[in-house]
């Protein structure tokens, strides 16, 4: 079996596309854990005051760091479906009797449709995540702050 072969029949597992995922994930987290730190060592700092708000402040910036990874992690692994599901619609445009002008102005059609939809869908999965990591974030630190005092 030739390296090619192999290689294609790796990529064509779904498991192969979530390693890949969890891959990059891991990537682009470990790339911000000094940011991440210095989020959590500033509630380090500000969490004896007598409101709960650095929890808030803190867990909101944990979500929306958590939730812009998870966008990025998700747009790297959907970039290659997004082509080939672009180029299978313009070749069955042009095997179906359009001209190269009409395939062209249909293309562009196709490609603002496809890139509002998966960013829709991005925009989605990413408010879910931030959300998610917020409230367990709060929960986390409003716990710490409360057996503190």
């Amino acid at each position: 079996m030739t390296t090619y072969k192999l290689f294609l029949r790796a990529i064509s597992k779904r498991r192969t596309w979530v390693c890949l995922f969890l891959v990059v994930y891991a990537t682009l987290l470990s790339s911000s854990w000094n940011w991440l730190n210095s989020i959590v060592d500033w509630y380090g700092e500000n969490h004896n005051t007598s409101s709960g708000w650095p929890a808030v402040y803190a867990s909101v910036l944990l979500g929306a760091v958590f939730g812009v990874l998870s966008m990025a992690a998700a747009l790297f692994i959907a970039v290659p479906a997004i082509v080939v599901i672009w180029i299978s619609v313009v070749v069955t445009m042009a095997f179906a009797g359009k001209s190269r002008r009409s395939v062209v102005v249909e293309g562009r059609i196709v490609t603002k449709e496809i890139a509002g939809f998966v960013f829709k869908v991005l925009l989605k999965e990413g408010n879910f995540v931030a959300l998610l990591c917020a409230l367990l974030a709060y929960f986390v630190f409003f716990n710490s702050y409360s057996t503190s005092t």
